[in-house]
């Protein structure tokens, strides 16, 4: 496969996707290949099908089993039957090995064709078609030659097939109970959030007004950004600190138009929005991939699903950097 040097560098706006495609048998006898990706950047290797040994009882029939991969036990997921589609078993099928969410899982597909290197710019969210014919599974849609590639949400596959990895809404309960002693308990705060997930974006504000904030809500780093500076340039005219508009970014990094590595460090090279801490909430927090949001500036990095750790890190920063007066 092709190098991947561009993503040692971050905050370039830029991806590298590793396509492969699904071949479904139709009634006229003819074969259907159906294009998708997967971040690069989730991906830990491709192997040919292993030995699959079945599960006693599995949540979904797209469960196959397992595999022992370098003495790790690796659930293995038929993608096609995932989509509800009828495949062509073939002994040529691949296997696109993941870590995401700080979990490593195996997806069965019919083969892999390249890694394409792109810009966030080039992925168009789904429209709401895609998205209710895809079963919410599709986080973007791109156009490569001649054939349209789905970007798949991966996580949702793995969080609706086990869902104790699911993201789920801040206990507010045992939120005040690990808060009640800290000296910043009944601050109320203001927080900018960016995810392009719908139902993630409102978690996280849901979650994050649980814990005291004020939220406002954006859809991409572009949107976010956007906001950042008309905030800015209010503080500015008014001659006010722009903590009086936002105390903190929380961001996640896979958005359309502008990713959060962008946005981070496009706040951190700002003579004015570089006081405001930023944290990076994503399925992309892994102890690999960490360096890639301290190069841009990150003050705090959380792996989804963990909503707790991310409403007390918020809260925490946003004291510090407000006692300190930086």
């Amino acid at each position: 496969m092709s190098n991947t040097n561009i993503l040692l560098e971050s905050g370039t706006n830029e991806l590298e996707i590793v396509e492969f495609y699904l071949e479904e048998p139709t009634p006229s006898g003819k074969t259907y290949t159906g294009y998708y990706g997967v971040n690069v950047a989730k991906v830990l290797e491709i192997i040919r099908l292993p030995k699959v040994t079945e599960m006693p009882q599995t949540p979904h029939p797209c469960v196959l089993g397992t595999f022992n991969l370098r003495d790790k036990v690796v659930p293995l997921v038929d993608l096609s039957l995932w989509l509800g589609k009828d495949r062509s078993r073939n002994a040529s099928d691949k296997v696109v090995v993941t870590e995401f969410n700080r979990v490593v899982s195996a997806f069965r597909v019919s083969g892999v064709t390249r890694i394409h290197r792109l810009s966030w710019e080039q992925i168009e969210p789904p429209s709401i078609q895609v998205q209710t014919y895809s079963g919410n599974s599709v986080t973007g849609v791109v156009q490569l030659d001649t054939r349209v590639v789905f970007i798949l949400d991966m996580e949702k596959i793995v969080a609706d097939l086990n869902p104790e990895l699911a993201l789920k809404e801040l206990d507010e309960v045992v939120f005040v109970e690990r808060q009640k002693e800290l000296p910043d308990k009944d601050m109320i705060f203001k927080a900018l959030i960016a995810d392009d997930s719908t139902t993630i974006r409102r978690m996280i504000g849901t979650s994050l007004e649980k814990a005291g904030f004020e939220v406002t809500r954006t859809i991409n780093g572009r949107i976010a950004w956007d906001q950042l500076v008309e905030w800015k340039d209010a503080a500015t005219k008014e001659n006010r600190p722009i903590t009086d508009f936002c105390h903190i970014l929380v961001s996640d990094i896979e958005m359309p138009a502008m990713d959060g590595h962008s946005l981070t460090r496009k706040v951190k090279e700002d003579p004015v929005l570089k006081r405001l801490p930023v944290i990076l909430f994503s399925s992309l927090i892994t102890d690999s991939l960490r360096h890639k949001g301290e190069a841009v500036g990150a003050d705090d990095q959380v792996s989804k699903p963990e909503m707790l750790q991310l409403a007390e890190k918020a809260r925490a920063l946003a004291w510090d950097r407000l006692a300190h007066g930086e």
